[in-house]
């Protein structure tokens, strides 16, 4: 009976150890707000996420949100933070309102457990990016986001034109915004029902691109996060960019480019609504990304179609591209995400899957093997994407087929990396853009805002984007003039407080 009794516990004991073994091996399910673009709409096979999937023993459930509505749906969500509240969301910072919520407990501080993200830290040490970093940090001296990690920030894109046009008729190369006009002029004339200049996505790609060259950054993608105040580089302070001679300059070019039907009046569209536009010839021009000119080109029937990308355009306050940073928008964990009993493994799973240096390399170049080898230190890429070269191009193609090189997704950015995904004559534009030099200008950093002060800044902020966003529709599409209706536009943002906003900025600004 002693044997058969210590042969049943024996036996009680192994399938306890089988079954605590069985749950171990169970992937860590988390879920994960994405910002999703129409011009590389997510997909739920893409072999990027299975793999690492696989790899690192996790369930990665992606929640795709339109990339236009994705910022409110953040702020909404951490300011609730209901039974809809993700684990994870990408792509996301602590400037503007964020900033208040993360001071009042709505968000992790990544820093409080450094042992946790050890390849994180690893990424920030290769790229000496530990000032950068440490930029990022609160008012209370935390850091509640894991940043996106660039070696070297680079020129992925800008105005894209038809080349073919441009020879055709003998111009050279823009290089102002009176250049510009003169080519779309050029082009209206020669095609009365054209539209010339369109946009992707949203206007505010065109405006982020476009507005640095006059001073100013200021809608829906200020390098600031504010809306309505821009950074003085020479100064090193914040400034009523929305109320600014800049702004008026600015709204008085494009406004006029929609007057004269030269400006495409379609604010918002779909990639689909903008490849039929370039590749008809409805439009010439748009402001995107390098990666899409294959598609386009690959799209129209019209013979000899060149699309090519030009250098930033010099404005009154030179030829300032998009700013940029070594650090970025990145991963920020909800409050609620640290009630999970497993809240450790799912922050040093997501430092896996995102940071370590075998991960980096997959969400850039894909699985080794599958999408490429490596030949005597050199890329070469599979036979599936090689043959998409002349048509989509090698980078927009794994972006869709495969999930690389997903801003995103993909949180390090080795620049030699993402380089050998382009051609010669991306490369021979870069170098270009290096030669005028100081065109991609960085991003300043949040203020050290304390609790109540990102409060304050977060209401304000809120009253004042509002305002402004109908004000700048109605200026640009000209059914309010920026020089006879000045008055009471300055009126109603002061009423509104941005007089307040810039000094509350000011008072923190880091950089005093």
């Amino acid at each position: 009976m002693k044997k058969i009794l210590a042969l049943c516990l024996a036996l009680m004991m192994a399938l306890s150890l089988c079954s605590f073994a069985a749950a171990a091996e169970a992937p860590i399910k988390i879920s994960i707000y994405y910002s999703d673009n129409s011009t590389l709409p997510y997909r739920d096979d893409w072999r990027t996420i299975s793999y690492l999937e696989e790899k690192y023993n996790v369930d990665l459930v992606f929640e795709p949100i339109p990339m236009t509505e994705y910022a409110t749906k953040v702020t909404n969500v951490l300011n609730n933070q209901g039974d809809d509240t993700p684990d994870v969301i990408l792509g996301t910072s602590t400037s503007g309102g964020n900033a208040s919520v993360a001071l009042n407990g709505g968000a992790y501080a990544v820093n409080t457990n450094p042992d946790w993200t050890p390849n994180f830290n690893a990424r920030v040490k290769d790229f000496g990016l530990e000032e950068a970093v440490d930029m990022l940090k609160l008012g209370d001296g935390n850091l509640y986001y894991l940043p996106q990690l660039f070696d070297v920030p680079f020129y992925d894109g800008g105005l894209i034109l038809r080349q073919d046009y441009l020879e055709k008729k003998g111009f050279e190369a823009p290089k102002t915004f009176d250049d510009l006009y003169k080519i779309l002029k050029a082009y209206k004339e020669d095609y009365p029902d054209s539209i010339p200049l369109t946009s992707i996505v949203n206007i505010y790609v065109l405006q982020r691109m476009t507005m640095p060259a006059f001073g100013i950054s200021v809608g829906r993608s200020t390098s600031t996060g504010t809306r309505v105040l821009s950074w003085d580089y020479e100064k090193q302070e914040y400034f009523a960019g929305a109320l600014s001679e800049n702004y008026k300059e600015y709204i008085r070019f494009f406004s006029k480019l929609y007057k004269e039907g030269l400006l495409d009046p379609e604010f918002t569209q779909d990639d689909a609504a903008a490849t039929r536009k370039l590749a008809t010839g409805l439009s010439m021009a748009v402001y995107g990304y390098y990666d899409q000119i294959g598609g386009w080109e690959a799209a129209s029937e019209i013979e000899g179609l060149d699309l090519n990308m030009y250098p930033s355009l010099a404005g009154p306050k030179g030829a300032h591209h998009q700013p940029k940073s070594s650090v970025g928008n990145g991963i920020l964990f909800p409050a609620k995400t640290m009630q999970r009993a497993d809240f450790e493994q799912v922050v040093r799973k997501i430092d896996e899957v995102f940071f370590s240096e075998e991960a980096a390399k997959v969400w850039c170049l894909g699985v080794e093997g599958e999408t490429y080898t490596e030949v005597d230190g050199k890329v070469v890429f599979s036979d599936d994407i090689m043959a998409h070269e002349n048509q989509e191009g090698i980078y927009k193609y794994m972006q869709n087929a495969y999930g690389c090189g997903c801003d995103g997704t993909q949180v390090v950015w080795y620049n030699a990396r993402e380089m050998t995904k382009y051609d010669e004559n991306y490369s021979r534009i870069n170098a270009e853009v290096a030669a005028i030099g100081d065109v991609i200008q960085y991003v300043p950093a949040t203020p050290a805002f304390d609790d109540e002060a990102a409060e304050e800044a977060s209401l304000l902020q809120t009253r004042l984007a509002d305002a402004f966003f109908v004000w700048d529709d109605a200026f640009m599409r000209g059914t309010k003039d920026i020089d006879a209706d000045w008055a009471e536009y300055e009126a109603d943002l002061k009423d509104k407080g941005i007089d307040d906003f810039v000094e509350l900025y000011n008072e923190y600004n880091k950089y005093k």
